[in-house]
């Protein structure tokens, strides 16, 4: 792919961003005109509508945003990395690690900051629990048999992390099980800081494209890559820490928002082209178009309700997903 028709790709999708944001400041329960909205960017502005905007609707926004990206960027890396169209961000067991050490903070009843704090400790520890059942294959030789070993390592704890999880359900008290809900399926109401998610999203980038080039060439094969001068073995180290830390930041910051990672990819190869070099920072657009335009749905269409992030996104995306999919063959 050119860089011109890689410009034009990301400008498009950057131009969506900005119009989806602007939109999410402006609606809600106290609406905001446009003139406003411009009035407050330029610091003309204040009141209410000020408070609301720079206080709840700006960090949501690009919280939203930042874990869209997040997620989306580490579903393309995951998908290169095993060489499967069906991996995402998930499936090495990574929310599972979260979602057990979150629960158990929700279900003690402890301040959102120590849940958080749990969900990205839970995090590490599935990724390195993984790490140390698979490196002698995986990191090491970076064959087919590496990938097999690593996902089939993954799925086994994620469903191990599942049971847990449940049982924490069970026995959790009839208080707790509403935000419990909410957290597995996503849920960015109260976050109040944006300099995480989007450093993270940030460092994943600055990772995974300057090797993008390295990534299409792994697409062919690991003789492929080999014969022209990939190191596969720490090539494949640097995506799956990428990816995981990009996953575990994401859950984080706002829980288990599904189907992100898994439809933003291929949506993107479908219509663009399967060019790692333009598909990891389209897909960190992309991601974050969802996901904010997925927030945005969640507490506006049935308010003051607030519905759950994740369940809007799968509404939105896989129906999208399978009208292109109907329309064109897989790149």
């Amino acid at each position: 792919m050119t860089l011109p028709r890689a410009l034009r790709i990301w400008g498009l999708l950057a131009a969506a961003a900005l119009a989806v944001l602007t939109v999410s400041l402006m609606l809600g329960s106290v609406p905001v005109s446009f003139g406003a909205l411009v009035d407050l960017v330029s610091g003309r502005g204040g009141g209410i509508a000020g408070e609301v905007v720079m206080r709840l609707r700006l960090p949501r926004a690009l919280a939203a945003f930042a874990c869209g990206g997040l997620l989306a960027s580490a579903g393309a890396m995951m998908q290169v990395l095993l060489r499967n169209p069906l991996a995402d961000p998930y499936v090495l067991g990574i929310s599972g690690g979260a979602a057990v050490f979150a629960l158990a903070g929700l279900a003690l009843m402890l301040p959102f900051v120590w849940v958080q704090a749990g969900a990205f400790a839970g995090a590490l520890a599935a990724i390195a629990l993984v790490m140390s059942l698979s490196h002698r294959s995986f990191l090491r030789t970076g064959g087919h048999d590496s990938s097999a070993r690593l996902l089939l390592t993954g799925v086994m704890l994620a469903a191990g992390m599942g049971a847990v999880a449940t049982l924490i359900l069970t026995l959790a008290p009839d208080a707790s099980l509403r935000g419990m809900l909410f957290w597995l399926t996503g849920d960015l109401n109260g976050v109040d800081s944006v300099a995480l998610p989007l450093g993270a999203l940030l460092l994943a980038l600055l990772l995974v494209c300057p090797v993008a080039h390295e990534l299409n060439a792994l697409l062919r094969g690991d003789a492929v890559a080999q014969s022209v001068g990939v190191a596969v073995g720490r090539l494949r180290l640097r995506i799956y820490l990428a990816a995981s830390l990009a996953t575990a930041v994401a859950v984080t910051t706002a829980g288990s928002i599904g189907f992100v990672g898994l439809v933003v990819p291929h949506l993107l190869r479908l219509g663009f082209g399967n060019d790692q070099r333009m598909l990891l920072p389209a897909s960190a657009l992309g991601g974050g178009i969802l996901v904010m335009v997925a927030d945005l749905a969640a507490r506006t269409l049935l308010a003051p309700t607030q519905l759950p992030v994740g369940a809007i996104t799968a509404l939105i995306g896989v129906p999208v997903f399978l009208w292109l999919l109907s329309k064109r063959p897989l790149p």
